[in-house]
């Protein structure tokens, strides 16, 4: 499965720049990469995972803006058609990056 998270942060003010950068940074040492600006998408093994992470989420998230998260299977995920671009060729989007502990 993938959890995508979906954002739109103020940065205007420095309270909202620290903010924005402590919530990327959140992401970032949670495991999420980043397929867009504002886009960042991480696997999970299952529902159970993707709940917990949305909790982790929801206790991370600054106080404004706006934050989306939607989780797909890797089926839904495969499918994903690029228009204009091309997705980056140094990211494993499948099992192989998986690490079972």
């Amino acid at each position: 499965m993938r959890t995508i998270v979906f954002f739109d942060l103020p940065n205007v003010y420095m309270k909202d720049k620290r903010n924005y950068l402590l919530f990327r940074k959140f992401l970032i040492n949670e495991g999420f990469i980043m397929l867009q600006e504002s886009v960042y998408s991480k696997m999970v093994l299952n529902s159970l995972q993707a709940n917990l992470l949305l909790e982790r989420l929801r206790k991370k998230s600054p106080k404004k803006g706006i934050i989306q998260v939607l989780t797909i299977t890797e089926k839904q995920y495969a499918k994903i058609e690029y228009i204009i671009g091309e997705g980056s060729s140094k990211i494993v989007n499948n099992e192989d990056r998986l690490i079972v502990l």
